[in-house]
């Protein structure tokens, strides 16, 4: 018996490096929020500190059942604060460093989940 993967129509992370994530094979340059329901939009952030509870007060009003946070090269978790608009709608938060996010984005997004990667893409320095 030959198993295959299912095919999933939803929005994949293809690749990822320093200041890019590929989606569905298109390179974006910056920071993104990817949804496995067809949303997309830049984030406006280009590096941690940049980052606030309107961002992810953002994130609250999409309806997902879970939000996956890349936080850049390396794992840094979001003040308690900024998650108080998650949390009142019972929306769950993982937070872990941008290319493991991409990972866990693909898996739950193709078993039909809505997820939604908020991704953090950190120019690397010295780049433009």
């Amino acid at each position: 018996m030959k198993l295959q993967p299912d095919k999933s129509d939803v929005q994949t992370l293809t690749a990822h490096g320093p200041g890019w994530v590929a989606i569905n094979n298109e390179k974006v340059e910056g920071s993104v929020v990817v949804g496995s329901r067809g949303e997309r939009f830049a984030w406006d952030c280009t590096r941690f500190d940049q980052l606030g509870a309107e961002h992810f007060a953002q994130l609250a009003s999409m309806g997902a059942e879970l939000i996956i946070f890349g936080s850049g090269g390396r794992i840094r978790f979001p003040e308690a604060a900024w998650l108080q608009p998650l949390m009142a709608r019972r929306t769950g938060v993982e937070t872990m460093d941008t290319a493991a996010a991409c990972r866990t984005y693909n898996i739950l997004a193709g078993e039909g989940r809505h997820v939604v990667a908020a991704l953090l893409v950190e120019r690397p320095e010295g780049g433009k």
